[in-house]
């Protein structure tokens, strides 16, 4: 094994040589400096605890909008029974019952909690995003930041539905298309359609990314610089979706699977995402054109004390001292000069 300082310059001549993995290097040690785990798993406890106001909500919505088509609703019942264990499934129908019974109960006690956990997550992503930016944090009131906050969590709503709408929209044109012109069974119209499907998602998370990294800190940076940053970002976040489809896939095989699986899957995705995003937002930041040189701390303010002071005479001790000295100078240099 060699030495820690050989390792040490061996690294440090890789780093020299390859910009790139210097730029890595950087950004690693300002994500784990500005504490990015611990954020990441703020993100993700209050990412996993919006997900059940959420489905309350849904249900809600679901109850209002079949609350008069019986057929549907036992169409919709039948297929969530059909997703979850044979033990689980005259729970799951009781819940599904009571949900869609008390609909206008579950939908507002759904939004509440909504609004708590995504004020927190959204609060927690921006100052972690502000932290692996490097910028000062600032205290502002309360209600100024709630307020900042719930815009922001609104704008990203939005672009997140933008994005999925805008991905869902072409992949069904495309569906649509093939069977148009009658290309839904060829091998080779089927591979291009899925081709720019993924293309299609990448662009719509590169715009979104582009918005997280530049706008969602509480200080905001140019776009510009979040543009390479935002590719990234995009790439890594379509494998982990790819991943964690095949993870539930394999999952959700075996009845012990199915029931913990995607509770573990959501965990470990929400906090995989969380990493890699402030990864990223670091990485960003450390790039050359990023880095601000250090200034030196300003020196401290001069303070002028102006002091008057009054010049007297000797004081008469000091005055005699004075001469005594004189006339003990005077005899010896008379007492040297004489003639011998």
């Amino acid at each position: 094994m060699k030495p820690v300082a050989e390792k040490e310059s061996w690294l440090a001549g890789q780093r020299a040589k390859r910009p790139w993995l210097d730029h890595l290097v950087r950004a690693k040690d300002e994500f784990t400096a500005r504490n990015g785990n611990h954020y990441a798993a703020a993100i993700t406890y209050f990412s996993v605890l919006s997900l059940f106001p959420l489905l309350m909500i849904a249900f809600s919505v679901v109850g209002f909008v079949l609350a008069g088509n019986p057929t549907q609703l036992e169409n919709l019942k039948e297929t969530i029974t059909d997703a979850v264990p044979s033990g689980l499934v005259e729970i799951t129908t009781d819940l599904v019952d009571a949900a869609i019974e008390s609909r206008g109960t579950v939908g507002v006690l759904g939004l509440l909690i909504a609004a708590y956990s995504g004020l927190g997550w959204m609060s927690n992503l921006r100052d972690a995003l502000t932290a692996q930016w490097g910028i000062e944090y600032k205290q502002v009131p309360i209600l100024r930041r709630t307020a900042s906050d719930l815009l922001s969590l609104l704008g990203l709503g939005l672009a997140l539905a933008i994005s999925f709408g805008l991905t869902a929209a072409g992949s069904g044109l495309g569906s649509l298309l093939l069977d148009w012109i009658g290309l839904e069974d060829d091998a080779w119209a089927v591979f291009l359609l899925r081709a720019a499907t993924i293309v299609l998602a990448l662009t719509a998370n590169w715009v979104v990314f582009v918005w997280v990294i530049s706008r969602l800190p509480r200080e905001k940076v140019s776009a510009r610089s979040a543009v390479r940053g935002a590719i990234a970002a995009a790439i890594g976040f379509e494998i982990l979706k790819q991943a964690a489809s095949l993870f539930l896939a394999s999952v959700t095989a075996s009845p012990a699977g199915a029931v913990f699986g995607p509770i573990m899957g959501l965990l470990v995705f929400a906090n995989l995402v969380a990493r890699y995003l402030l990864f990223i937002t670091a990485w960003t930041a450390t790039a050359r054109e990023n880095l601000i040189a250090a200034m030196p701390n300003p020196p401290p303010p001069a303070v002028i004390r102006p002091v008057l002071q009054v010049r007297t005479g000797p004081r008469a001790r000091d005055a005699a001292g004075l001469l005594g000295a004189g006339a003990l100078l005077g005899l010896l240099w008379r007492k040297r000069s004489r003639p011998r």
